[in-house]
């Protein structure tokens, strides 16, 4: 195990649509989403001028950046582009037909198209393309794009600091597999990180958006200042963290792969993010507030099925770095801590203000 590739930098969530395929387990991400459908028709509605936009001769063109292998990407294209068929029927009463539309579909190299086309609606109101590559790096040619979007995806990191995996380095991560609970110096080589990757992604965008097109963003997200371990996430990521020790301690791991794994994952706050919208100086925040994902689920957290769908989204880097028999091990571990040892701590945990949603504006 000593010798297996360390590299987790480039995760991909599980393709195909077997067990803890993200196909199969994407429900709450779907649900995370829903719940921003009237405030994004609200910021299209009131924002975006199609009518200055589009023209006979050029359909509109739109991004869904990570968009994974579905189905969630289909639902939220098919309700974009209708809203922006709504708006430019009310911008342009007289016009006798509606623009075209084209959706390209982007997420890493890795990811599972196959699966993504094989299930791509048949009686879609657009023009369907995959652009694979990351998006921290340009994707598109220069003003091509009218409308972006990210949904629960820019969280990812492009890279684990190197800080953090670094024994010399006073952010060191020993022990843990994320930021929660971990030193300032920890969250401070994420939050760099997340700062460089999130300025290259703005810079990026800003040369590929024509002017007065939209950026709309969903990622997890929490208020200044609040201790990362109050959010159900967070508390997550130390459980895992102390399993995978336990195992450590139990002879089933060596510390070694402990020490050298990290999530490469960061969640803002509202403050950070303007900040370095406002250091790019290419868009205008058109909207952005913290939102609750889930404020129609009542009753406890249903531990095993939140689980499955971490392994749908996290099991291509944990295979890098660990064998399937440990993954197994990991989350059946998980499953165990998450529901007798911390369920009250769980329980407690803050979500009304979780998940941020900005709109952003071309200038």
């Amino acid at each position: 195990m000593g010798n297996r590739n360390r590299d987790v930098d480039s995760p991909a969530t599980n393709g195909g649509d077997g067990k803890y395929s993200y196909s199969k387990n994407s429900q709450y991400q779907k649900l995370a989403t829903n719940v921003l459908s009237e405030k994004l028709d609200a910021a299209i509605m009131e924002k975006f001028d199609i009518a200055s936009l589009s023209s006979p001769s050029r359909a509109i063109q739109l991004a869904d950046l990570g968009c994974a292998s579905g189905p969630n990407t289909f639902i939220a294209m098919q309700n974009i582009v209708e809203i922006l068929q709504r708006k430019f029927k009310s911008q342009c009463p007289n016009s006798r037909s509606l623009p075209e539309f084209h959706v390209f579909f982007n997420d890493k190299i890795s990811n599972d198209f196959n699966t993504l086309f094989v299930t791509l609606p048949s009686n879609k109101p657009y023009f369907a393309a995959g652009v694979p590559g990351s998006f921290h790096s340009r994707l598109f040619p220069n003003a091509s794009l009218q409308f972006v979007y990210s949904s629960i995806a820019l969280h990812w990191l492009s890279k684990v600091p190197e800080k953090v995996t670094d024994r010399n380095s006073a952010a060191w991560n020993k022990g843990r597999v994320h930021y929660t609970s971990a030193p300032g110096e920890v969250v401070e080589a994420y939050a760099e990180q997340f700062a460089k990757d999130m300025g290259e992604f703005l810079r990026t965008r800003a040369e590929e958006v024509v002017s007065g097109g939209m950026v709309v963003i969903i990622m997890p997200g929490i208020p200044h200042g609040m201790p990362h371990r109050r959010v159900p996430s967070g508390l997550m990521y130390d459980l895992m963290a102390s399993s995978l020790m336990d195992m450590v301690n139990e002879g089933l791991l060596n510390e070694d792969e402990v020490d050298s794994f990290n999530l490469p994952l960061y969640a803002p706050s509202p403050e950070e993010m303007t900040m370095l919208v406002t250091e790019n100086g290419d868009f205008t925040i058109e909207a952005m507030e913290l939102t609750n994902p889930s404020p129609n689920t009542k009753g406890p957290i249903n531990v095993r099925g939140w689980m499955v769908h971490v392994r749908a989204a996290m099991e291509g880097m944990l295979a890098k770095h660990f064998d399937k028999d440990r993954i197994d091990e990991l989350f059946d571990r998980l499953v165990r801590k998450l529901s007798d040892e911390c369920s009250q701590e769980l329980e407690s945990c803050y979500t009304e203000g979780i998940q941020l949603f900005l709109v952003l504006k071309r200038r």
